[in-house]
């Protein structure tokens, strides 16, 4: 089970009240999450008001030396308002991660160079990764992708047919 609820301070795509609630605990140079990026919105379009997605950072740093800036980025992004377009940008360039790179993503959104450079050095938004670090533990996530449907881990395969059939089932409990 999901132990940290869903709340207006994640992320979300939809509306926190919609019959399913999707989450990924997810990391940015993670190939399984860069795999499951584009299916995630193929089944977003198909339940359209019927889902809400949430992504919640669980950067496995050991494996993955880019994962905690790329969330950091990604937070520091959403701080003004452009998680989800920074999110697709660092999923679209996922195999040139670095930290130049991630400072010119968040200069082809419009945001502050001086504002990001300090923010990402500083790591300002490394608490709110370890946050989402944190509650993914206390969830039972061990590894990337995890997702939990309506507060219930889903352990199948997270291919397109897959997460449709297993958001399906929750909708018709």
């Amino acid at each position: 089970m999901l132990k940290v609820p869903v709340t207006v301070e994640d992320h979300v795509q939809g509306d926190l009240d919609a019959p399913a609630i999707l989450v990924e605990y997810g990391d940015y140079e993670c190939p399984h999450c860069g795999h499951a990026h584009p299916i995630v919105q193929r089944v977003q379009k198909h339940f359209g008001k019927r889902l809400g997605f949430v992504f919640r950072n669980f950067p496995l740093k050991e494996i993955h030396p880019n994962a905690e800036d790329a969330a950091e980025a990604a937070e520091f992004a959403g701080a003004h308002q452009r998680f989800w377009e920074m999110h697709d940008l660092i999923f679209a360039n996922q195999g040139m991660l670095s930290d130049e790179l991630l400072l010119e993503l968040a200069g082809t959104l419009g945001l502050s160079a001086p504002d990001r450079g300090k923010a990402l050095a500083g790591s300002a938004y490394g608490p709110r990764v370890k946050k989402d670090f944190v509650g993914g533990v206390r969830s039972g996530v061990n590894g990337t992708p995890t997702f939990f449907i309506n507060g219930e881990r889903h352990d199948g395969a997270f291919e397109y047919e897959d997460l449709v059939a297993a958001i399906d089932a929750r909708l018709e409990d």
